[in-house]
């Protein structure tokens, strides 16, 4: 795996991984992207001044941009809460690749030490009220509860296409059911496919904030109060029932079946 620098409009600056051509927040730059698709999407500054205790999983770590997001919104949110952001890699080589280009990568560069200490030793306090900690192994392997049950899910793993496994019924079953708390799930993805899957899995599903490149992404809840903008029966109807790729992942392209739609109308965010 290996990755080049990639200038986005407005003069900023993101990265490319070579070998999947998939380039990281290729929209309105790295940290404007998190922040939409992420902070606004799960509503965290209303969320979090109304807990005590607030737990954010980061999940596909990369450079860091998803993570600073929080970190920055988190160091200037005025909340007695305490904060933890787990996130979660499987390579350090992204992260690695933005540290050597940090007069380009400006995001990470205030940030510069503390993600080194992070790289280092797993875990760093950012003030006596937030801490980071790194958890470098695979996702999927939720049944050994290295981290505490969140309230809120920052999902940006490689796509469908490059990592079919994160995006699977049986993941997001899996994840769902960890999910026991009144928690969100925030995606970059907008496609059908993944909505269904989210709803089978358990989820409800809404709309989430827009970028610069897309009108509208995804957020997934536990609760429908969560959402400001959930799917409706229009949807199934509109979206579901006349698309050409409305099968659960990580099935091939195709039309939904009867019976998978028939659980679609049976979920409780549309009955």
């Amino acid at each position: 795996m290996s990755f080049e620098i990639v200038s986005l409009r407005d003069g900023l600056f993101t990265l490319r991984d070579l070998a999947t051509r998939e380039t990281f927040h290729p929209g309105i730059g790295p940290i404007a992207e998190a922040e939409a698709v992420h902070l606004t999407s799960q509503k965290l500054g209303e969320r979090i001044k109304a807990d005590n205790d607030f737990i954010i999983w980061d999940v596909g770590l990369g450079a860091a941009a998803n993570a600073i997001a929080a970190l920055n919104f988190l160091v200037a949110l005025k909340s007695p809460g305490r904060c933890e952001l787990h996130s979660f890699e499987r390579s350090l080589e992204p992260l690695e690749f933005g540290l050597a280009n940090l007069d380009t990568l400006t995001y990470l560069k205030p940030w510069a030490t503390v993600v080194r200490k992070l790289k280092s030793t797993g875990q760093v306090a950012i003030n006596d009220r937030l801490s980071w900690r790194l958890h470098l192994d695979d996702f999927q392997a939720l049944h050994r509860n290295v981290a505490p049950t969140p309230d809120a899910v920052m999902y940006d793993p490689y796509s469908p296409s490059s990592n079919p496994e994160m995006w699977s019924l049986d993941h997001f079953t899996a994840l769902r059911r960890i999910m026991v708390k009144p928690a969100t799930l925030s995606s970059y993805s907008r496609s059908t496919a993944v909505r269904v899957t989210l709803l089978l899995s358990g989820f409800y599903v809404g709309i989430g904030a827009a970028t610069g490149e897309k009108e509208e992404t995804t957020v997934a809840a536990t609760s429908a109060a969560l959402l400001d903008r959930p799917l409706n029966r229009d949807w199934l109807q509109k979206r579901v029932r006349a698309s050409t790729n409305a099968r659960p992942l990580p099935a091939a392209r195709g039309p939904i079946s009867s019976e998978d739609y028939e659980k679609l109308q049976a979920h409780p965010q549309f009955s």
